[in-house]
């Protein structure tokens, strides 16, 4: 445990930029599904809610991934998944398992930590300030 210790010890910022450098970029291919049909289509009629959805989720996605205007990005996406957990997802059963969840609610939960932690290191929020 020590040798973990000493290799992960002073690593905070490094681990939560890729966080969100991550978390952004796994966002952006939902919308890019939902509005191009790419890298897989999509497999539910698409409506303007839907439509609004796959915007938010592309360039929120990039916006978070690259660190611009990333508090208020990061919570309108948390908010869109928080409103698809429910709609999409939170009516069919209780337990996330059984509904499909699971992502909707850890991307809500990821987005709103970075929307209150900001950008951090690797951001192009951290080279304006």
């Amino acid at each position: 445990m020590v040798f973990l210790d000493n290799l992960l010890e002073g690593r905070e910022e490094q681990s939560y930029a890729l966080l969100r450098i991550v978390s952004g970029f796994l966002f952006i291919w939902h919308g890019t599904q939902k509005l191009f049909n790419f890298p897989a289509d999509f497999p539910y009629p698409l409506n303007p809610l839907m439509y609004s959805a796959g915007a938010i989720e592309l360039v929120g996605g990039v916006l978070v991934m690259i660190g611009l205007l990333t508090r208020p990005a990061a919570f309108i996406c948390s908010g869109t998944m928080a409103v698809a957990y429910w709609m999409a997802h939170g009516m069919n059963s209780l337990f996330p398992l059984i509904n499909r969840g699971e992502l909707a609610a850890l991307f809500c939960f990821v987005f709103l930590f970075i929307a209150v932690r900001g950008a951090g290191i690797w951001s192009l929020d951290k080279r304006q300030a």
